[in-house]
């Protein structure tokens, strides 16, 4: 496998399990860069910041025909990506994008939303019931951008090859699941 997609919930750590995969495999990590590459190819930088408004606070209402745009803009880039090789591509819809390319081993990153809304306020400083709003916001956001623009749900582990929980387990005792997952399991 050439590529890996991780998908994650808000406050499971799936960041940090991307960087551990990566650092084990020396593979390259694609996250947020990809979303305004995305929208420069289609000619939309601001659709960049509405993108990244995972919880819709700044209120960006990109049109039907702008989000096509940018969501052909995006497919692409994953595709030239995951031909490109050793590359993890976290979040944007990669386990649906790149459901059909065998290189590809799809993963879901999850935790209990109690214990995703105390890692975000220890992370950021803030109240346990500000944490837990922004987790369930972003729960909430994410199911939706799934289901409008690809037609999916977001729980339906069929999407996924590898799903792990970090309830009970490190990023780096994850990463080494996944790089089990694809027969390589790599010392850093």
């Amino acid at each position: 496998m050439s590529a890996i997609t991780i998908s994650r919930q808000l406050g499971s750590l799936g960041e940090e399990v991307a960087q551990a995969v990566a650092a084990r495999l020396g593979y390259r990590v694609i996250a947020r860069e990809l979303i305004t590459e995305a929208a420069q190819r289609a000619g939309l930088p601001e659709l960049a910041l509405a993108t990244i408004d995972d919880l819709g606070l700044l209120g960006l209402k990109p049109t039907k025909k702008e989000r096509r745009t940018y969501q052909e803009a995006v497919r692409q880039i994953m595709y030239e990506q995951a031909e490109a090789g050793e590359v993890i591509i976290v979040g944007r819809a990669g386990q649906v994008i790149l459901s059909d390319d065998p290189r590809v081993l799809h993963v879901k990153v999850i935790a209990p939303v109690g214990l995703r809304a105390e890692r975000l306020a220890q992370a950021q400083g803030i109240s346990l019931d500000n944490a837990l709003e922004q987790v369930k916001s972003s729960d909430k956001t994410r199911k939706k951008y799934l289901k409008s623009n690809y037609k999916v749900r977001w729980d339906d582990p069929q999407l996924y090859d590898v799903i792990i929980n970090t309830a009970r387990m490190s990023p780096d005792e994850a990463a080494c699941l996944i790089c089990r997952a694809k027969k390589q399991c790599l010392p850093k």
